[in-house]
Formats: structure tokens, sequence, C-alpha cells
């Protein structure tokens, strides 16, 4: 099935998104300026509007259907990176125990950072065990925006005091 390809404008940049009828292959930043699909296909049309509900604090969960290309590896640890709760973090070491041997940090990371579909499949949440942030595809300055987005979703604004 042909693949198909449409561009999003969000806060953090355009996102490129490619997918079909099986599911969404891939949700990329793109660092040149594109300008966003007005004619959007029909088989993206769920993620256009799933990510205007995101970026407007509206949706904490994704409920699409999804086709990233990887290794089982990958997968699995894609899988893990899906369960983690809106608003929360984790480390690379959480999602190694959690697959069932601590000694995979590295392989976690690497399969973390080849994550082929941004924020619907949230590496972004995925933080050094140290709590500092690490390494993100998008550039760290995303990663801490989506991080300070849902923060906020969850508990509201912080104002200044003075």
């Amino acid at each position: 099935m042909e693949i198909q390809t449409a561009y999003y404008s969000s806060p953090i940049g355009t996102l490129e998104i490619k997918g079909n009828a099986d599911g969404i292959v891939s949700v990329l930043f793109m660092e040149e300026a594109i300008e966003a699909t007005m004619k959007v296909p029909e088989t993206l049309k769920e993620v256009f509007y799933q990510f205007d509900e995101y970026f407007t604090g509206i949706r904490k969960e994704f409920g699409l259907k999804l086709n990233p290309e990887g290794t089982e590896f990958q997968k699995r640890v894609w899988k893990e990176l899906v369960e983690i709760e809106f608003g929360k973090t984790c480390s690379y070491l959480d999602i190694s125990v959690k697959l069932g041997d601590d000694n995979a940090t590295r392989a976690v990371g690497n399969a973390n950072g080849k994550n082929p579909i941004a924020i619907i499949v949230p590496c972004h949440r995925v933080i050094g065990s140290t709590g500092k942030l690490t390494g993100y595809a998008g550039g760290l300055w995303r990663k801490e925006w989506l991080l300070k987005h849902e923060t906020e979703v969850i508990f509201g604004k912080q104002t200044a005091l003075f």
C-alpha cells in the first residue's frame, strides 16, 4: 500500500507525517521551513486531529494505528515508550528493567534514538538516570518544550510571584 505524506505545523516546528491504511510509519521534525499540507490525505486526517488536541492540551493519549519499521528489539522498546504516562518520565534503565535485562541500557538508548514516530511514541519522556535531559533527535529544546507542555497541561501554567 502506498505511503502518503503530509506536513503538520506545530508550535515546535513542522512535522512530516507518513503513513497509510496500515498505520503511521513516521513522524519526523523538519529543520527547514515547509508549508503545512492544506489537503490532508484521508488516511492521515486523524493524526492531524489528534495533534491539534495534543498541542492545545486536550489530548493526553494518542489512539492511532502505528506501523513503524524496525528490529524486533526496537519495536519492543517503542512499545514500552507508549506505556509511559503523559507528563511522566522514566530512564533508559527503567525501560531495560521492564524488558528483563538491566544491562541493556545502551541498546535501549539506541532504539530510543531510532524511534521514527516522534511525540506519538513519546521518546521525549525518557531522561537520564540522574534526572537530566539526554539526547533527542528533534533537539533538546523540543524535548524540554514537550515535557514542559505536558506538565502545564496537568498542573496548569505557573505564574511568577514577583
